[in-house]
């Protein structure tokens, strides 16, 4: 009789502990994730000494348009988008950020000024791609952004071959950025949106970028 409550005693304990391990198993699932965003976030571009068709930069920070137009001057790619751009903007604005005349960048760079979110960037880079017939875009966009602009963009442009080219905005550049409860905030942020969008659910709405700041 002891031998069988012996042998009925680990099954309970078992399933004790699956009970107790339960509410905290979200919680690690979260952290995990997490872990894996901040990984994302802080990747260095992704082969950027390879060309591909095109250029993709996806506005709302610092550095993006002139990281974009530095690719393209390397001819890392033969055309370039600029989505999410001001309605104000256009090639003249651009060509003084590239420090190039207009003339030469006509023809190579467009800019898309009706994405308001980055789905919207999503739906306005893939139309610029298949109008173009490209089969490979290098993605210009923030780090901390860009684990949500490549899950967007792989859903409206399943066959076009994504390279995630990421820009570290100055703030987060320097050593004390780690320390900064901002910093931390503006992560989070960005991992609660790609949460969501993971879930599918939409992405904020944003105003479109002024390229001449």
């Amino acid at each position: 009789m002891l031998a069988a409550q012996a042998t009925k005693s680990p099954p309970r304990r078992n399933r004790r502990l699956r009970w107790l391990l339960l509410p905290v198993l979200p919680a690690l699932l979260l952290l995990a994730s997490f872990a894996w965003f901040l990984r994302q976030a802080a990747a260095p571009p992704a082969e950027a000494w390879r060309d591909t068709d095109g250029i993709a930069v996806l506005t709302g920070g610092a550095e993006r348009v002139e990281t974009g137009l530095r690719l393209l001057r390397e001819g890392r790619g033969r055309v370039l988008l600029v989505s999410g751009a001001h309605r104000l903007v256009g090639l003249p604005e651009v060509a003084r950020l590239a420090a190039m005349e207009t003339e030469d960048l006509a023809g190579r760079v467009a800019l898309g000024h009706e994405a308001a979110t980055t789905r919207g960037n999503a739906a306005e880079i893939a139309a610029w791609a298949q109008a173009a017939g490209l089969r490979s875009v290098r993605i210009v966009t923030a780090g901390y952004h860009m684990p949500r602009a490549l899950l967007e963009l792989r859903r409206a442009m399943p066959e076009t071959e994504l390279v995630p080219h990421p820009v570290t905005p100055a703030p987060l550049r320097d050593a004390g950025a780690a320390a900064r409860l901002r910093t931390w905030s503006l992560l989070g942020r960005e991992y609660l949106k790609w949460l969501a969008v993971l879930a599918g659910l939409p992405g904020p709405a944003a105003p479109p970028v002024d390229a001449r700041r």
